[in-house]
């Protein structure tokens, strides 16, 4: 089960409320009471006056406002688990965390604005499947191959500087863990959207794009940053305390360098294009998308969850219909089950 808006549960406070205000009322009419006289006479004085019908009715109130609570939490259930055909492709997004990637010469810097590239992408995706890959020195398999969106997002947002632990930037690296995402048994189409600045510190990165190529891989390659580059701040909660130093005690400036990703996306027949305009990005990703062979896969197990509000909020207007008709008199039931001794 899960909670559709969550945000609505801090309306449980009113129930709470809805009890003290009902004890402070019944304190209150028996303070006047005994102002008005003796307590058994007054009782006598009001023969059809019941204790126990005013429970009742601020418990169905009671009741009825925690099934509108509910309702509008809307919880959804999982009613089953089914396998579903798609068409579509198998897509991997490669993101440059290197400490460069911090640089601020593209707002609000390289990192945050390739995160908000990929999710755009991912808003514009169908029935494709999609992996991410993490690298700097080194690289990290963030998430598999998955038909899950909201999860994509998540780890995404997720992502970070420091998850990877070798600093630098190695292309070659990304390409290949990348290719060990797709099934190479597979027909369906491989897209490898690779992510950085292109501050390559390996070799190999075109004989690394030369074996994705012969995998059946296309790599499209999106350069985050200037040619004119930025230095790369060092913060703590927010503040810039200094900047990245080389070991001659300089500050280092980072510069875009678009070569090595053009170089890259042409072995794989793929494309380039820069990553500081996102709307020319996703016309560009949109058109090449377009433009790839869509395969029919079997995408996994899934659960359809279905909203239950109406359950709850039948409940609750049942609850204040009766309600209505429930007077605070004493009723021939009432006076059967004598639950608080009121027939003496």
């Amino acid at each position: 089960m899960e909670l559709d808006e969550k945000i609505y549960l801090y309306l449980l406070i009113i129930l709470p409320l809805v009890v003290l205000v009902f004890l402070f009322n019944l304190y209150w009419k028996r303070k006047k009471q005994r102002e008005f006289g003796d307590l058994e006479m007054v009782k006598k004085l009001s023969p059809e006056s019941s204790v126990f019908k005013p429970v009742l009715k601020v418990s169905v109130l009671i009741l009825a406002l925690l099934g509108l609570i509910l309702g509008l939490v809307n919880p959804k259930i999982g009613t089953k688990m089914e396998t579903v055909k798609r068409e579509g492709i198998d897509i991997v997004f490669a993101i440059d965390v290197s400490k460069s990637m911090l640089a601020e010469d593209v707002a609000p810097n390289r990192l945050d604005k390739s995160k908000q590239i990929v999710s755009q992408i991912i808003n514009q995706l169908g029935s494709d499947r999609i992996g991410i890959v993490a690298y700097a020195g080194s690289a990290f398999p963030v998430l598999p191959i998955t038909t899950d969106y909201g999860v994509a997002k998540m780890f995404l947002q997720s992502m970070n500087t420091g998850m990877v632990s070798s600093q630098g930037t190695s292309l070659d690296e990304a390409i290949k863990l990348s290719s060990t995402y797709f099934d190479d048994k597979s027909k369906t189409s491989k897209l490898l959207i690779l992510i950085s600045d292109g501050e390559d510190h390996s070799e190999g990165a075109e004989s690394a794009a030369e074996e994705a190529n012969k995998l059946g891989m296309k790599i499209i390659t999106i350069g985050i940053g200037t040619e004119k580059g930025g230095t790369i701040p060092l913060k703590r909660n927010g503040v810039v305390e200094s900047f990245q130093k080389d070991n001659n005690n300089e500050v280092v400036i980072t510069k875009l360098n678009k070569a090595s990703l053009e170089v890259i996306a042409k072995t794989t027949k793929g494309g380039y294009i820069s990553g500081n305009n996102t709307k020319e990005v996703m016309e560009y990703i949109k058109n090449a998308l377009d433009n790839i062979q869509k395969t029919e896969f079997e995408a996994t197990e899934m659960a359809d969850f279905q909203s239950q509000f109406q359950w709850f909020l039948g409940f609750a207007f049942l609850l204040l219909f009766v309600d209505v008709f429930l007077l605070e008199r004493k009723t021939s039931w009432v006076k059967k089950l004598d639950l608080f001794n009121e027939n003496k």
